[in-house]
């Protein structure tokens, strides 16, 4: 197994990061070298928050379509 297969991907902690390089590149403090590694992360993150979407997104499909369609509930009729 590879190293990113040991480590189970977290989107939280993913996501977080994925702000915390933006408002960094936001404040125009990093030099351009940090920029680019911020930026090359930056991409990494949302590919792998893209595939962890995409992959919940398919697991809801696949519940959807074993389970039939959920009726929505009319909160309006609630006391």
């Amino acid at each position: 197994m590879s190293k990113k297969q040991d480590v189970a991907f977290n989107f939280e902690e993913s996501l977080a990061s994925l702000e915390k390089l933006v408002s960094a590149m936001e404040e125009g403090e990093l030099s351009l070298e940090e920029s680019l590694q911020a930026f090359e992360q930056g991409i990494r993150l949302t590919r792998e928050c893209q595939g962890a979407l995409q992959k919940a997104e398919q697991k809801v499909q696949i519940l959807m379509d074993e389970n039939g369609a959920p009726v929505p509930a009319d909160c309006d009729d609630q006391p």
